[in-house]
């Protein structure tokens, strides 16, 4: 499944009864209780960097990602619009964008 795929999902769980799917459960239940759904999800991603699991890690980013689209879709920002970011950054030095906030 491509992040384009899973995002589209999610969109289209937002109109969907939270008794019949989670996503829509996360979403009805607001953008906060989404947003700490998602640093849940990333500080067990950190703990399996740490610990050095592969396969952990990579089960655990795929709910990073997952709850990251949720969080975005309970604000209504989409896949597209980060990814319009990452092209504007595209060729700007890390240090340069930084020191350009």
């Amino acid at each position: 499944m491509t992040l384009a795929h899973l995002a589209a999902t999610i969109q289209a769980r937002k109109s969907a009864s939270p008794d019949s799917s989670w996503t829509a459960k996360l979403l009805a239940k607001g953008p906060e209780k989404c947003a700490e759904k998602f640093g849940e999800e990333a500080i067990e991603a950190i703990i399996e960097a740490v610990k050095g699991d592969r396969d952990k890690l990579i089960a655990e980013a795929a709910d990073v990602l997952y709850h990251l689209l949720v969080m975005l879709a309970a604000r209504d920002i989409t896949l597209s619009d980060v990814e319009a970011e990452l092209t504007r950054r595209e060729g700007t030095s890390g240090i340069a964008e930084k020191a350009a906030r």
